[in-house]
């Protein structure tokens, strides 16, 4: 089971929320280990996120801590996109 009423794939969801070009990129940095999924790392593209979840990026020579709110259906605007996920670094 890769989807469920209350989660979503790993790369679906760091591709609906921009984090990554495609789809493809976003497989290539979670196998290669440059994710953690609630402090835990991640190496399965397949692996479900929820609502609440914390996701650790590093990527593009930064870090970047997200927390999801949202799932999306879709990768839609920027603006869509940024709604998904509170960006944990900007309030510190």
């Amino acid at each position: 089971m890769t989807e469920g009423p209350d989660g979503l794939r790993l790369d679906k969801w760091l591709f609906f929320a921009r984090v990554f070009k495609s789809r493809a990129i976003a497989v290539e940095r979670i196998e290669g280990g440059g994710i953690r999924v609630n402090d835990q790392p991640c190496n399965k593209p397949g692996k479900l996120v929820r609502p609440g979840d914390r996701i650790v990026v590093s990527a593009f020579g930064q870090v970047r801590v997200l927390e999801i709110t949202a799932l999306g259906q879709r990768r839609g605007p920027a603006a869509e996109a940024q709604g998904l996920y509170h960006d944990l670094d900007a309030t510190a």
